[in-house]
């Protein structure tokens, strides 16, 4: 069997280590296969000799991608031109759809017969959703890293949409507490970028006063990333008590161990439920951003809420993320009861979900990016 001959773009951290996983997936069942592509360390460890680096293209936001919009055209040519002339099986593109989307519209028009394949859907569920119909024209398959997105995209006339499951699935054994877990600190998460930490911190200081009240001696946690030390100390010097800093390498541990958290909506919230972590979800942004979210058609913020399709974890959105509000959620959650009960039940059927595909996410995307090497069918457009 001919070797076949995979590109894959991705366009900023996360999708650098979906894409290394993928990779060795695909080598695991293909041995010689042979990658093209963009990508960032962990794809480069895995063999890749990226086009160009990743930082070029690593943007995020309306603002920070007019700035860099010169460099953005000028790699969208480049990498379709580096497509054409590689002449893959496959193209498998992994998120950052503001770069890989463009790179995948103009392939299709060049090259009509190359499967297209999208690991990580685009939140078309939650913003834009005609983005899904026209996906249509350009992808062939949608790998979604939520069980709900198949649908979704079904819904809203998209692209055939497979669920394969998320990353963190791989990692359910560092996640799942042990007897005896679950009783310790309360977890601080503000987020994972600066202007979330600048904007949240304040905040969560303001709803630890309150809570040290009748709680004075509250141990709070927060994990932090490497290169997210110095802001982060820095916005934590006004809070009402110092709190224990948890390295990243710690940091599920520290989930395990927890009593409940109090989080920044994202990823991490996911990753507190598969750890059956009570918590209270807050976001706040700008005005801008503030108007924009009443275009959001989605019931919660909240991934373990949207993956179970019920509002189990409380949020605070906006003007409804105060200090009282946020203290009066997290103070049944450090006691037995029924508000605990209820999240933790909750849980359960997120852990269900999310696993319902199977425990080896990168295996089930490999198989279908496989698929399309062999077959090349793609799903008609119209």
């Amino acid at each position: 069997m001919s070797a076949p001959r995979i590109f894959i773009i991705a366009g900023e951290a996360s999708g650098d280590a979906l894409g290394a996983a993928l990779m060795r997936a695909l080598r695991a069942a293909r041995p010689n296969v042979v990658f093209n592509g963009v990508g960032g360390e962990a794809m480069t460890r895995e063999g890749l000799s990226s086009l160009f680096p990743l930082t070029d293209i690593a943007v995020m936001g309306l603002l920070p991608v007019l700035a860099r919009l010169p460099t953005l055209i000028a790699r969208i040519k480049e990498t379709t031109r580096a497509i054409l002339a590689s002449s893959p099986d496959c193209l498998v593109i992994i998120d950052s759809p503001d770069f890989t989307h463009r790179v995948a519209r103009k392939v299709r028009r060049m090259r009509p017969d190359l499967p297209i394949v999208d690991y990580v859907s685009p939140t078309v569920w939650a913003w834009r959703p005609g983005r899904a119909r026209k996906m249509r024209a350009y992808v062939d398959c949608v790998l979604a890293l939520l069980p709900f997105e198949p649908q979704a995209h079904a819904q809203l006339g998209g692209p055939r949409c497979v669920y394969v499951g998320h990353p963190l699935v791989e990692r359910l054994d560092e996640l799942t507490p042990a007897p005896g877990e679950g009783q310790g600190a309360l977890l601080v998460l503000p987020g994972s970028r600066l202007a979330e930490i600048e904007r949240m911190t304040p905040l969560y200081g303001e709803t630890l006063a309150l809570l040290l009240k009748d709680h004075p001696g509250l141990d709070v946690a927060v994990p932090v990333a490497p290169h997210m030390e110095e802001p982060l100390r820095k916005a934590l010097r006004d809070w009402p008590l110092e709190p224990r800093l948890i390295p990243q390498s710690e940091k599920y541990a520290a989930f395990r161990q927890a009593r409940a958290a109090l989080v920044t909506s994202g990823v991490a919230t996911l990753e507190l439920a598969l750890a059956c972590t009570p918590m209270a979800v807050a976001y706040k942004v700008s005005r801008l951003e503030s108007w924009l979210r009443f275009l959001v058609r989605v019931h919660s913020i909240v991934l373990p809420n949207l993956v179970i399709g019920a509002n189990a974890v409380p949020e605070f959105v906006q003007e409804a993320a105060t200090p009282r509000a946020l203290a009066d959620a997290i103070e049944p959650l450090l006691a037995a009861g029924a508000a605990r009960d209820a999240q933790l039940a909750a849980f359960a059927r997120v852990r269900a979900r999310m696993i319902e595909a199977g425990r080896n996410p990168s295996a089930r995307a490999a198989n279908i990016v496989l698929d399309y090497v062999d077959n090349g069918a793609r799903r008609p457009a119209s």
